[in-house]
């Protein structure tokens, strides 16, 4: 029962900071990132299968009640289960790992964005704006992002586990 209050915890908390984008709209990247932290958190506590199962729970309600499809899109392409795959991927070497998380990364960001641009019927107007540059900057700026978010990740799970992790294991054990 402990594992089960500690997963409802942690999907209502991912919930509630991606329903966070329906009211500060222009948080689309950064909300589903904070959300996909806790997914760390959930993998040191309760291990993969359930870590997977609270990203399930969380895509799903997500994708029902956001206003902003687009985040969802993001929490579940990529910031939703990157967190709980991140240690896994960081076994396989310092080269290997950076090649596979820069595959991960731009394979996700073309899946959203081909989702978004085609089921959710984004016209792309916005592109000719900007001109030619526009999709190659977007690539840039992606990988730059997830980089970011790559590195944020792996200071927090150290944090978590040398700071953090004694506290909350006793709460839910």
């Amino acid at each position: 029962t402990g594992k089960t209050a500690f997963g409802g915890v942690i999907t209502s908390i991912s919930v509630a900071a991606m329903f966070l984008t329906t009211i500060f709209p222009f948080f689309s990247y950064v909300l589903p990132i904070c959300a996909g932290i806790l997914m760390i958190v959930a993998n040191e506590e309760l291990g993969m299968s359930w870590s997977f199962g609270i990203y399930s729970a969380v895509s799903v309600i997500s994708l029902l009640i956001l206003a902003d499809k687009e985040a969802a899109i993001m929490y579940i392409v990529i910031f939703g289960y990157y967190p709980i795959i991140k240690g896994k991927i960081e076994h396989l070497g310092k080269v290997f790992a950076l090649i596979l998380k820069l595959i991960i990364c731009n394979t996700a960001f073309v899946i959203s964005y081909y989702i978004i641009i085609k089921i959710f019927g984004f016209s792309g107007e916005e592109f000719d704006e900007f001109g030619k540059y526009t999709i190659p900057m977007l690539i840039i700026l992606s990988n730059i992002l997830f980089l970011l978010t790559d590195f944020i990740l792996s200071v927090l799970s150290e944090l978590y586990k040398k700071r953090i992790k004694k506290h909350i294991g006793r709460i839910f054990k």
